[in-house]
């Protein structure tokens, strides 16, 4: 560290016989000598020099680099501040490996050099002086946030450092990470050097004392620094808070952050002398759950205003494996909104309190042009009451996208949608229906076949136990899937494909645009030999499970194939009555006929999901999807469109079919 009072020499100050600085020898007191800004004037030349073998070490960067990616599971897509970055070799090396950083450091001189070594390198690499406690960024705008070297703690007051804690809440996105780098306090408390003096250069040295402050909270230094030519040229004091992990661990929560996280870190030096607050450190990592900021939409356009409704976290959801909303239904939701922000000339108003749905909806009868409803989860958590919500719409006089009630009622019944095919003359499997009350039953049909219930979401129900190859395994699972769904519900016994799994989404409406997304099928390729090939519950609920290993990938269909399906999809869309976006998944039998398995008119929107994925193949971002979905909906409202209204869902159409007849 280097001193506030003490600049960098000219450097022809050494033939001018400028005079060598002066040292105040002897004090009896470090702490009298520290200025509370002490930290404005001292990361200079000096710096680099005292501390270059821990803060100016190509190799010690990229070996920090490495751990950080590591621990904080960067993605390349996501946005890094490298605060308190100094002369940016973070951030500069996070950029060559192709991550999104930018740094800010107070220090005029640091900057300096790291925009110089952008330019040689030919980077384009933002940096920025700054104070970061008055953070010059917008809320909402980072992934990560890097403080690195030991940089927190400076200020004379707990306080000031929690300013910098809820600045870097601000500028992070929900579920957005920060890492701090940390001198462990509580072991420098008691092995801190109190005199020592080491060699930075062949021609320069550094004695360092070091006492506790009054209250015992901060390591006071002092550094003499002296050149073997011109005697001394800095004698400079600091200042830095010692913080334990349980101190960092309260002063995060006071900020809002959880998941707090403590990595030890060796620290790396080629001279391995005085490693002073560098010797023991902490990487301390940390989440941030927090709603979006509000946005404003600039110029004169207005902003359609859309109420989003979604299930309600408060309330179980018996379809989740622990009956209630968890972390990644909480990141799915953040998810969400991100993408629906990214939609030019929107604000949203979110609804997820079921209890007061019905009041805060007729509320917002005439404020707000239509609802986005996402509540898949259905009224109250409760998958049968998936119609309730465009019920309740519809009875308000609210317009909203997707389909209508009776589309609902119609899809969610297995049995009626496999009636209604037949009767189109779409093909569909084999299949035999068991009411609650049946005892005794004839199935019918030859073997493997695969028992789930009639009616549900979510693939409820359906697991890698549903499947029977015999006459007694059929009597068992069904046995067993009642017990699990209960005796009052109807089960639907199926003959189980054995050829390629594929689904089919559409976003759209007949009497308009209409996109038919490219065809996926799922790659069971990672699965055990000895398993079903099916996508049930397991791979959409359970990590641990050998079926969350199930991938999505392109449809390899012959042509003529793929034409069958689509078309067959686009008529049942329309006879469905299904509206705005739906998704149909299909089974291919041994000799690669495809059958339709169902009907999904309410798919999952989440940014991990089929329709997304489907959407990401034809070059639509999750964004995009949501966007095309908001302008199928208007459309079909038949809301004015105004110049260049396709702008929020514009990445299409680098589709595979796009409006076909039946």
């Amino acid at each position: 560290m280097t001193d506030e009072t003490h600049t960098d020499e000219p450097p022809d100050s050494r033939r001018k016989g400028k005079h060598q600085k002066r040292t105040l020898g002897p004090v009896p007191d470090l702490e009298e000598h520290v200025k509370s800004d002490w930290w404005k004037g001292i990361f200079n030349r000096l710096y680099l020099k005292t501390d270059g073998d821990v803060v100016d070490d190509q190799q010690i960067t990229r070996s920090e680099i490495d751990r950080i990616t590591r621990v904080l599971h960067l993605q390349p897509d996501e946005k890094v501040l490298d605060l308190c970055c100094g002369q940016g070799r973070h951030t500069l090396e996070l950029a060559r490996r192709g991550y999104s950083a930018e740094g800010l450091d107070q220090s005029h001189y640091l900057i300096q050099r790291a925009r110089s070594t952008a330019k040689k390198e030919g980077m384009q690499v933002r940096f920025r002086e700054g104070d970061a406690r008055r953070l010059p960024y917008r809320a909402d705008t980072y992934d990560a946030v890097l403080v690195l070297g030991n940089s927190f703690g400076y200020f004379d007051s707990v306080e000031e450092d929690l300013r910098i804690l809820m600045e870097l809440r601000r500028v992070l996105k929900p579920w957005g990470r920060v890492l701090l780098d940390v001198a462990d306090g509580e072991y420098l408390k008691d092995h801190f050097q109190p005199r020592s003096w080491e060699w930075i250069d062949p021609a320069m040295f550094v004695c360092r004392e070091r006492s506790l402050s009054l209250d015992g909270q901060r390591l006071i230094s002092r550094e003499v620094i002296t050149d073997v030519d011109r005697g001394v040229v800095a004698d400079q004091f600091y200042a830095e808070r010692l913080y334990t992990a349980e101190n960092l661990r309260q002063l995060l929560e006071r900020a809002g952050f959880s998941g707090i996280t403590f990595h030890d870190i060796a620290t790396e030096s080629r001279r391995n002398q005085d490693l002073g607050m560098m010797e023991r450190r902490h990487i301390v990592t940390a989440v941030l759950r927090k709603e979006w900021s509000t946005t404003k939409v600039r110029g004169g356009e207005r902003a359609k205003h859309v109420a989003v409704l979604l299930g309600d976290p408060t309330r179980p959801d018996a379809l989740k494996p622990s009956c209630v909303f968890d972390d990644d239904d909480f990141y799915t939701i953040d998810q969400m909104k991100a993408a629906l922000r990214e939609l030019k000339g929107y604000r949203f108003t979110y609804l997820c309190k079921h209890d007061t749905m019905i009041q805060d909806l007729a509320k917002l009868k005439g404020k707000v042009d239509y609802v986005l409803n996402l509540c898949d989860e259905g009224f109250n958590n409760d998958p049968r009451r998936e119609l309730h919500v465009p019920a309740l719409l519809e009875m308000l006089g609210i317009p909203y996208t997707g389909s209508g009630p009776q589309s609902l009622a119609f899809c969610y019944d297995k049995s009626l949608v496999r009636g209604v095919a037949k009767e189109m003359g779409i093909p569909v499997p084999d299949a035999c229906f068991i009411t609650p009350g049946d005892r005794t039953y004839d199935a019918g049909m030859k073997l493997p076949a695969i028992v789930k219930p009639n009616t549900g979401d979510s693939s409820y129900g359906i697991t890698q136990k549903s499947v029977a190859n015999t006459l007694e395994d059929l009597a068992d699972v069904i046995n067993s899937l009642r017990a699990t769904v209960g005796y009052d519900h109807s089960l639907l016994v199926e003959e189980f494909l054995t050829g390629k799994d594929i689904s089919v989404g559409i976003i759209g409406n007949p009497s308009g645009y209409c996109t038919v997304l490219p065809i996926t099928e799922e790659d069971y390729s990672a699965l055990p030999p000895e398993l079903p090939r099916l996508c049930g519950y397991e791979a959409k609920w359970l990590p641990d499970s050998p079926y969350w290993k199930i991938v999505s990938r392109p449809a390899n269909l012959p042509e003529e194939t793929e034409k069958v399906v689509v078309r067959c999809c686009l008529a049942l869309f329309e006879r469905l009555e299904c509206r705005d976006y739906c998704r149909f998944d299909w089974r291919l039998d041994e000799h690669g006929n495809p059958k339709l398995l169902e009907v999904n008119p309410n798919p999952g929107w989440c940014w991990d999901g089929h329709l997304a994925k489907m959407a990401k193949y034809a070059g639509i971002s999750y964004s995009g999807m949501l966007g095309q979905i908001l302008k199928a909906a208007e459309e079909r409202f038949g809301m004015e469109q105004e110049t260049g209204a396709r702008e929020a869902g514009k990445e299409s159409l680098p589709l595979d079919i796009t409006r076909e007849t039946a």
